[in-house]
């Protein structure tokens, strides 16, 4: 949470101040960081999660390593902005010893699970490797263009361990333990969307007093919050991938994006805050693209995993559509003079309607789709 909330305010920042290129690349890797070293940990933690106190010891660690990659993500994006250099050490100080500690738990892994010794042992080997080149990036002090370059090989080695490590044996993963985690951490990102909400509403008030705009913003901000929390949860994930193991790189990988255009919609009502506070060197209609358009990203990564866990359903396909729509209407229309509060209203409305259309006419298809699942699973 601590790390979400400081990437989505500095976030918002960069883009009032009409930085987006800038906070979008700082926003990306602390994005890239914070999710990543957390997906590693769960899936490690349904398969081998002890609960002693070593465990617990070295997940303080961790926990210590998001604490320091989280007070790094500030120094970044002003870096980011200036353009001078990177200022990255403090981040990637943080996201190595979440890394270091992780190695700890795969290598006490292989000793104690003698059957999938080689797999426990392959992710240690990889993850210490590339941690290798985590920590040159740490010491050599480079420009965006050249850090850009040493980091992107990095990143696709770290997405790629798993299936190198697991390509000779699987780890005892639970698939509902995983989806239950899953979901926790989706409320934990839209609780920012809340604390965003929560500053746009402050802002009308101190700025106009109690009025109908502070409560179409109060209304609103919190219905897209609520409705991107329901949207999620239409996918039964602990059934969908307790049936389609072999798609769990769909599942991991797939809610990365989710969590980080959750993110985004936070920093996108702080955006809003900030306008409606004339604290921003962009127009009306920016400042609620910068709203609309992580949630359009939320409604289509949301709806890709479901087609990846579940099938293909065309009515689902046709309410994502219209919700693309109709969210991305809010722009033309904050441009022609609608206020910001309004667009907001806007937007609750078309995702409350997609809500409404899929309760009615989805459902059925979600279990009809659980039993053609479950029924190869038995053949």
């Amino acid at each position: 949470m601590i790390a979400f909330g400081v990437a989505g305010n500095q976030f918002a920042h960069a883009i009032a101040e009409a930085h987006v290129g800038a906070g979008l690349l700082g926003f990306t890797i602390a994005m890239f960081a914070v999710i990543w070293a957390w997906v590693n940990f769960t899936w490690f933690a349904s398969a081998y999660d002890t609960d002693d106190w070593v465990f617990r010891l070295v997940t303080m660690v961790q926990m210590v390593g998001v604490l320091i990659l989280a007070m790094g993500i500030e120094p970044l994006f002003h870096s980011l902005i200036e353009g001078h250099h990177v200022e990255n050490v403090t981040i990637v100080s943080g996201y190595i010893i979440m890394r270091v500690a992780l190695i700890s738990q795969w290598l006490r892994a292989a000793r104690q699970d003698p059957a999938r010794r080689e797999t426990c042992l392959r992710y240690a080997r990889y993850l210490a490797l590339v941690q290798l080149g985590w920590v040159a990036v740490l010491l050599v002090e480079t420009d965006i263009p050249t850090t850009i370059l040493m980091i992107a090989p990095l990143v696709v080695l770290e997405i790629a361990t798993p299936t190198y490590a697991e390509r000779k044996g699987k780890t005892p993963w639970h698939a509902h333990h995983v989806a239950e985690r899953y979901g926790l951490l989706a409320i934990i990102a839209l609780g920012e969307c809340l604390i965003g909400a929560i500053e746009t509403l402050r802002a009308i008030v101190a700025a106009h007093g109690w009025s109908m705009d502070a409560a179409l913003v109060g209304l609103s901000g919190t219905g897209l919050a609520f409705a991107m929390w329901w949207i999620y949860f239409i996918l039964p994930s602990g059934a969908a991938l307790h049936f389609q193991r072999h798609r769990s790189w769909a599942f991991g990988y797939g809610h990365m994006f989710v969590f980080a255009a959750i993110a985004a919609t936070g920093a996108g009502l702080h955006v809003a805050a900030y306008f409606i506070d004339h604290e921003t060197h962009i127009s009306a209609a920016a400042a609620v693209a910068s709203i609309a358009l992580p949630i359009i990203l939320f409604k289509i990564f949301v709806t890709t995993i479901y087609s990846f866990m579940l099938g293909t359903d065309r009515l689902l396909l046709l309410n994502t559509g219209l919700v693309v729509l109709g969210l991305a209407a809010s722009v033309p229309l904050a441009a022609a003079g609608v206020s910001v509060p309004l667009c907001m209203l806007e937007m609750a409305l078309v995702l409350g309607l997609a809500i409404g259309f899929d309760e009615r006419r989805g459902q059925q298809s979600r279990e009809d789709a659980l039993r053609r699942l479950e029924s190869a699973a038995r053949d």
